[in-house]
């Protein structure tokens, strides 16, 4: 990876250390979130899709596997096991009849309100062992954590 010609060297040093505690804690922390789930018999894949389609809306398949950086024929896999179970529903593409375009249903957005809520419940439990100094610095952090999520 290449770096502007001001950005410090991150791989060495007391930098190396911090990026690499904060890739130890992110990954211990997201793994934690996660067995916070509703549904226990959706796959993290599965609810990450569920997820996508919530934040970007209706998608085709071939553009959710895009985004979940997965091949176009699991995706399509994903997608009917999703329908099967009532979580979304394909519907003719408006401009190219080909198509399909995947839309999440309103059981997929009731699970998933209850899911965030059941984690941010969760979170806001660990939150609240912190000392104002430390939560003031994750509230700080946080648009920085949601920035690298989405480099």
């Amino acid at each position: 990876m290449s770096y502007p010609k001001d950005m410090p060297d991150l791989t060495h040093g007391d930098d190396a250390a911090a990026v690499n505690a904060l890739r130890s804690s992110v990954m211990r922390l997201s793994r934690r979130i996660k067995h916070q789930r509703v549904d226990e018999s959706l796959s993290p894949t599965e609810m990450s899709v569920l997820g996508t389609l919530a934040r970007c809306g209706s998608a085709t398949p071939g553009e959710l596997a895009r985004k979940e950086h997965v091949q176009p024929p699991s995706m399509t896999r994903i997608v009917a096991l999703l329908e099967a179970k009532g979580l979304v529903r394909l519907e003719p593409h408006p401009e190219d009849r080909r198509q399909k375009v995947v839309t999440q249903t309103e059981q997929a957005e009731a699970m998933l309100e209850e899911s965030r809520r059941r984690r941010n419940a969760w979170l806001a439990e660990l939150v609240a062992g912190l000392d104002e100094d430390e939560w003031a610095k994750l509230r700080v952090a946080a648009p920085v954590l949601e920035k690298l999520a989405h480099l």
